[in-house]
């Protein structure tokens, strides 16, 4: 098994995209990584024991939190095996996902193990989702499907998050009510983000201003009062503030306009020297509030009195 070459890693949580693949065509998506799968990566994936060690290193590096992206995550046969191993390696789990797979026999394998589900929903409105490509063979999750799955992710105790990507189909709605009804702790809300070779040709239709995503948020930044907090990320915030995988287990940013930066994979070179090879603000981390989730470290012991 390799070995960290460095104590610390410059951000507490890290992303791990392990499949490519995914059962919705979101025009706007920044995470197809159709180019590793030609390049490097035919599968879409790593082999399970190879994505286990992955796992492992990230968890010896000294993360403390790991998600898991994809593509759809949920199409991975071993994902249940992989969010396992990160809770008995002590990191908070978390899954990004459509929402499309997660049925009641899921939420019941993962209970235990897994601390957070967000949920990606873009807008209350099924014409919206059709027109920006999130549907799985041309049928579109409703608003009441997306609310009934976010009651039981509730109610089965784990903790509920909901991802909105803000376009041009749906920079003007208000999704206050609906947000409430679904009753999430977070609601993070993206600036559509334009990468060279993930989005490119599908996502300038889409595109808005900065004022067109500051109209979004302020419009609905009413679901605070009911204690649900908006987290709005945009274009300046988003490249550089994340440590992530991409499914051949190499970090990548995307500070680069032309693209993602790709590290070598860690399985090859360790967790340290990869992440030193691509751009991570540690600044720009906590200001995302990048250390939510995280629970408080433990207090120093007092030292006994008598000097010792």
């Amino acid at each position: 098994m390799l070995v960290s070459d460095s104590p610390q890693v410059p951000v507490e949580t890290v992303n791990f995209h392990l499949w490519q693949p995914c059962n919705m065509s979101c025009r706007f998506c920044f995470a197809a990584f159709r180019d590793v799968r030609r390049t490097v990566l035919p599968e879409g994936h790593l082999p399970r024991r190879d994505a286990e060690l992955v796992v492992t290193l990230l968890a010896e590096a000294g993360f403390r939190k790991l998600t898991f992206a994809g593509g759809e995550p949920l199409l991975c046969p071993w994902l249940v095996d992989l969010v396992t191993l990160a809770h008995r390696l002590g990191m908070v789990t978390s899954v990004v996902t459509n929402g499309s797979l997660l049925d009641e026999a899921m939420l019941q394998r993962l209970r235990g193990v897994l601390d957070w589900i967000a949920v990606s929903v873009d807008s209350a409105r099924p014409r919206t989702l059709r027109a920006l490509g999130r549907a799985t063979a041309g049928r579109v999750m409703t608003p009441a499907e997306y609310l009934t799955l976010c009651r039981r992710i509730r109610e089965l105790g784990f903790r509920l998050k909901v991802n909105t990507v803000v376009t041009a189909r749906n920079w003007r709605e208000d999704m206050v009510d609906f947000i409430i009804a679904a009753r999430p702790e977070r609601w993070k809300v993206f600036q559509v983000l334009p990468v060279a070779g993930q989005n490119s040709g599908k996502v300038e239709p889409l595109l808005v201003t900065p004022r067109q995503f500051a109209d979004f948020v302020s419009r609905n930044l009413r679901v605070e009062s009911a204690g649900i907090r908006l987290i709005p990320e945009d274009n300046d915030v988003m490249p550089g503030s994340y440590a992530a995988l991409d499914p051949a287990g190499r970090f990548f940013d995307s500070v680069d306009p032309r693209g993602y930066t790709y590290s070598e994979p860690i399985l090859k070179v360790g967790v340290h020297r990869a992440i030193s090879q691509v751009r991570i603000s540690r600044e720009k981390f906590l200001a995302r509030d990048g250390l939510y989730g995280l629970p408080l470290p433990a207090p120093a012991a007092a030292e006994e009195s008598g000097g010792r």
